[in-house]
């Protein structure tokens, strides 16, 4: 029966050959790829708790007198959405770890978004053909990051509340159509009656239906294109080194969506995330105090805390808050700056040519500065989101946390961009004494005249490969004055301007050129150090 029904598939949708085709595709094995599962099994974790949430839960501001079984809320006035989410905590079989699953799974989410981005950016497997693929992961991470917002704004609890009031301000601040902007999202006078319904609708089914076509585009363009793989022997840009897909692959991706399963469920027995009985429901009067939001969005809370309260009047009286403003313009700027990065290294290279073989970090010492020093603002400003918190729990003064972050965001991305590319540039020269010199093995020899050295043995050859095959452009040069007929040629302000960042990436204090044939034939034939 099951041979007559695949027979049958066959003849209208061609499985056969499809499957014959894509089911033994070679996929390569390396842990770091293990990340952007982490955050496909995360998402598939979110849409199965979404769904059963959904079932139990009010999207209504309709204000109801709470007569639950959590006596400490019992006689207050609190929506709908609030009521019910405290229903499903305390009142539904299994509520409040559906909740926490839902929650922690959204934060695991996020994260392992962003650090599967951070392994792409770091060893360079943005470059072509996989830069749309960078835009569609660039473009999934910002829109968790909003639908996750929503997410914790639909309890109407006094914290997701606060968060709610926190996007109210950055609309008012934005000139001349703040007001508008505000009364047609929350229907009137903020809170209004409306915003839990919407921000339900967005947040159940416009932003997931998004993000599951980009997902699909995602995982399609990965299989079209098929996955980057480390240097090693017998790998090269034409070929992929790895476990076909099914059984092996397929067996272990199963296992492991188990796991990360079980882990997010663990955590969520153990670690309670957002208490929103202990919050109570919202009041526009009220704030409770280390209000945070999670943590992929505290570096716009960073970006508004330590941003000094400026006011100006312009046009005859009108108020232009820039303390809100400037900090509303710098939040996508944040993003923006990682996420065209790819763009903006194929324009300074002018390199055209496919990559298949990722990157080590230390080969690429300007674009892994560039990544590090990326990092550093995202946490200084994280660290500015909860400068209260710092304050309180290390008996700290809070106008001395927000100076600090304020200097910091000027200087320490550029201490932490010098510290890396120098570290990587040492990491450079080691490998290269151990190409040359072989592997330090802890055995002393006393020479004849008395001097000691240290026996160093040959590296592998395999291992010899990893550490020389990577690729070392030459920076760009400028175009001849004159052109063949003697006609004089200037060249413009973006080519001096992409020659010179050319040679930032690529010259001298840029790269430990490799060592040569001659250098290695020199060194084994005994004229170079033991």
């Amino acid at each position: 029966m099951a041979e007559s029904l695949a027979d049958w598939t066959d003849g209208r949708l061609g499985i056969y050959s499809l499957a014959k085709s894509n089911l033994r595709k070679i996929f390569p094995d390396h842990w770091s790829f293990m990340l952007g599962e982490i955050a496909l099994y995360t998402f598939v974790i979110i849409i199965l708790t979404g769904v059963w949430l959904t079932l139990f839960f009010t999207p209504s501001m309709g204000e109801v007198v709470y007569d639950g079984t959590y006596v400490p809320l019992r006689g207050i006035p609190m929506s709908e959405a609030y009521a019910s989410t405290i229903k499903i905590s305390f009142d539904v079989r299994g509520g409040l770890l559906m909740r926490q699953i839902h929650h922690w799974a959204a934060i695991v989410f996020v994260a392992s978004m962003l650090t599967h981005m951070m392994r792409v950016f770091f060893t360079g497997a943005f470059r072509k053909p996989r830069e749309i693929n960078w835009v569609f992961g660039a473009l999934l991470l910002i829109l968790g990051m909003f639908d996750g917002f929503m997410g914790y704004s639909l309890p109407d609890d006094l914290l997701s509340g606060t968060g709610i009031r926190f996007m109210e301000g950055a609309i008012l601040a934005v000139p001349i159509v703040g007001t508008y902007l505000s009364f047609f999202l929350f229907g009137g006078e903020f809170p209004g009656t409306i915003i839990i319904t919407r921000l339900f609708s967005v947040h159940i089914l416009l932003i997931p239906g998004i993000m599951v076509g980009l997902l699909a585009a995602h995982l399609i363009l990965v299989f079209y294109h098929k996955h980057t793989q480390f240097a090693g022997p017998g790998r090269t840009n034409k070929n992929v080194v790895g476990m076909p897909l099914l059984p092996v692959y397929t067996a272990k991706a199963g296992g492991f969506f188990f796991l990360v399963f079980g882990v997010v469920a663990v955590m969520s027995a153990i670690a309670t995330v957002n208490p929103i009985w202990a919050y109570g429901p919202y009041r526009p009067d009220q704030v409770s105090t280390d209000a945070q939001p999670d943590w992929y969005m505290g570096f716009s809370e960073g970006l508004i805390r330590v941003m000094p309260g400026w006011e100006i009047s312009v046009w005859g009286g009108h108020t232009l808050n820039l303390g809100v403003f400037i900090p509303l313009m710098v939040f996508p700027l944040v993003l923006l700056v990682i996420w065209g990065y790819p763009f903006l290294e194929a324009w300074i290279t002018g390199d055209r040519g496919e990559h298949h073989i990722a990157d080590r970090p230390r080969n690429a010492p300007v674009r892994t500065a560039f990544g590090a020093a990326w990092i550093s603002l995202y946490l200084l400003l994280l660290a500015g989101g909860g400068n209260d918190l710092l304050a309180t729990h290390f008996h700290l003064s809070i106008n001395a946390i927000t100076y600090a972050v304020r200097i910091g965001f000027f200087t320490v991305p550029i201490v932490v961009f010098v510290i890396t590319k120098r570290w990587c540039l040492g990491l450079q020269r080691r490998d290269k004494e151990k190409v040359l010199h072989g592997r330090e093995t802890g055995v002393i020899n006393r020479l004849q005249h008395g001097e000691f050295v240290e026996v160093h043995a040959p590296l592998p050859p395999g291992r010899l490969f990893t550490l020389t095959a990577h690729d070392q452009p030459r920076p760009s040069e400028l175009p001849p004055e004159v052109d063949e007929n003697g006609v004089a040629r200037k060249a413009g302000l973006w080519t001096r301007l992409r020659v010179k960042l050319s040679r930032g990436f690529y010259g001298r204090d840029s790269q430990i050129a490799k060592p040569t044939v001659e250098e290695r034939e020199e060194i084994s034939s005994g004229h170079g150090h033991h």
